[in-house]
């Protein structure tokens, strides 16, 4: 079980999940929901991410997809896909993490500028419980299906969703009682918040965090951020200006030097945790924006794979196709003339090539 090695792999975000997204950059062709499921990606990009040395993807889920109104009633056709998905993941010998990415009452990219229900409303919690339920039980004969509690929790208050992890995680052990479960901190993610993380008693339980640190780096010029901080050119390494005048977000103002040695620093907490409870931990989040200065895309990149190495920590990058962070860019406008998907396949080669070296 991938418990007891190094994850290597990528997220399938846009494929199930944030399909919105997708569909909002080419909504002339856009073919729905369906149709989108069964064309977006295949065996042979599977078998790709295996032959280049990858041992599992990050399959993300909206919970939207599957679940029909205030009932949440189980939409078939979609399962139907989702379980076809599943097979041909594994058929190509990747192991996944089936990742809920957003749940009711919970969106990560809402929760950067407003509170989110899932954390102060019981029903909520109850609906997440219900979907688990469903998901975690359909899944529990594959046992090299990992489930991910929750994507990027954007709580107000680690202590609360602490408590919370605990909930959800009883509750998909009770119908999934073999397979692995991935448990991340919150604040999307965050690596820091990891000192208010607290294990559960499973030893068949991966901890993650998500790096994309610095934001205002990372994600400079990303139209989905409205805060001016985020919106000045950036190299990296390189000395970044405090933020002038009051945030519009709830995303992290990290200013001043940023380099290889305190990109390192950022994640201390995480690798603290994992020494102080002998506990696997992994990133399975981390990029930069596509239209970054691509120099310095690469040389964050490569700061961060060091530092994944040399701490022996394992990785999901984000993401493989589209996103804005994709290895293949294929009807994104925005980015139809860098040079870096300028071949037949829209794939950027070096930044595979710096990924699967691992």
């Amino acid at each position: 079980m991938l418990l007891k090695e190094r994850l290597k792999g990528v997220n399938l975000g846009g494929w199930f999940s944030q399909v919105d997204c997708i569909e909002e950059k080419d909504p002339q062709g856009f073919p729905g929901f369906f149709t989108h499921a069964k064309t977006f990606l295949s065996f042979e990009d599977f078998r790709l991410l295996k032959k280049v040395g990858f041992n599992h993807v990050r399959l993300p889920i909206d919970y939207q997809n599957f679940f029909k109104g205030k009932e949440l009633i189980p939409e078939e056709k979609a399962f139907e896909l989702l379980d076809k998905a599943l097979q041909e993941i594994q058929a190509s010998g990747l192991a996944v993490i089936l990742d809920l990415h957003k749940c009711p009452g919970h969106d990560f990219h809402l929760g950067c500028t407003q509170e989110q229900p899932f954390f102060s409303d019981p029903e909520c919690r109850k609906d997440a419980c219900k979907v688990w339920a469903i998901l975690a039980e359909r899944y529990a004969d594959q046992h090299e299906v990992m489930l991910e509690l929750l994507n990027e929790p954007a709580g107000q208050d680690s202590k609360v969703w602490d408590v919370i992890k605990d909930e959800l995680y009883k509750n998909v052990r009770a119908h999934a009682p073999k397979n692995p479960i991935v448990i991340g901190s919150n604040r999307w993610n965050s690596a820091e918040e990891f000192k208010y993380l607290t294990p559960v008693d499973d030893d068949n339980v991966i901890y993650s965090f998500h790096t994309y640190t610095p934001v205002c780096f990372t994600h400079q010029f990303a139209a989905w951020i409205q805060d001016p901080f985020f919106h000045q050119k950036r190299m990296w390494p390189g000395e970044y200006s405090a933020p002038d005048g009051e945030a519009k977000t709830k995303l992290n103002m990290d200013f001043g030097k940023w380099d290889k040695d305190r990109l390192r620093k950022s994640i201390e907490n995480a690798l603290e945790f994992r020494q102080k409870y002998d506990l696997p931990v992994a990133c399975n989040e981390f990029g930069v924006y596509a239209q970054v200065n691509r120099e310095s895309q690469i040389n964050w990149l490569n700061d961060f794979m060091e530092i994944l190495r040399e701490t022996d920590v394992g990785y999901s990058y984000w993401n493989y196709k589209n996103l804005d962070f994709g290895l293949v860019s294929k009807g994104e406008s925005l980015h139809k003339d860098l040079p870096q998907y300028n071949n037949p396949e829209r794939l950027d080669k070096e930044l595979l090539d710096i990924l699967a070296k691992g």
